[in-house]
């Protein structure tokens, strides 16, 4: 029973990244629809509506993900350098893919959030380039999922 549980969450998070990861490159898609004007690195461009929206999903899944797999995942507390040189190789492993998923969703959950900043309805001026944030926090969310998959899995394994 707890292996078929074990199997369900793994195939939640992965679903809510891939979705959060197709959801970022659409909002991209869409943004490039809005008629704008680019000049180096200065961009004048209308806000897309859908562009928002979409981003924001892609924002929020990623996020669920991101407690679902922490929450169920549990603690792996590591307070030193000796502690983690005594550790089992799984439980190193389970360290390591905790560190990179929180690396990989705070660079993810910026680019998503900046990208659907520029695309709210009050911004509809000038300023600084937003270009492939989305899209690069999309491809961020299919990263985290996989890490976040492994992190779960070597921390389960440490508990049996």
């Amino acid at each position: 029973m707890a292996k078929i549980v074990g199997a369900f969450i793994c195939v939640l998070i992965v679903a809510m990244d891939v979705m959060a990861g197709i959801l970022g490159i659409e909002a991209e898609i869409e943004q490039n629809k809005v008629k704008h004007l680019r000049l180096w690195i200065f961009e004048c461009k209308d806000p897309s509506e859908q562009a928002f929206k979409l981003g924001f999903g892609a924002a929020a899944l990623l996020g669920l993900a991101h407690v679902i797999a922490n929450l169920l995942g549990g603690c792996n507390c590591i307070c030193s350098q000796e502690e983690l040189e005594k550790a089992s190789p799984s439980r190193q492993l389970s360290v390591a893919c905790l560190i990179f998923t929180w690396i990989i969703f705070a660079v993810g959950l910026s680019m998503l959030v900046i990208g659907t900043l520029s695309n709210r309805k009050s911004r509809a001026s000038c300023g600084f380039t937003h270009h492939h944030f989305l899209s690069i926090g999309g491809i961020l969310c299919f990263v985290h999922g996989l890490f976040s998959v492994s992190f779960y899995v070597s921390t389960t394994a440490n508990l049996s």
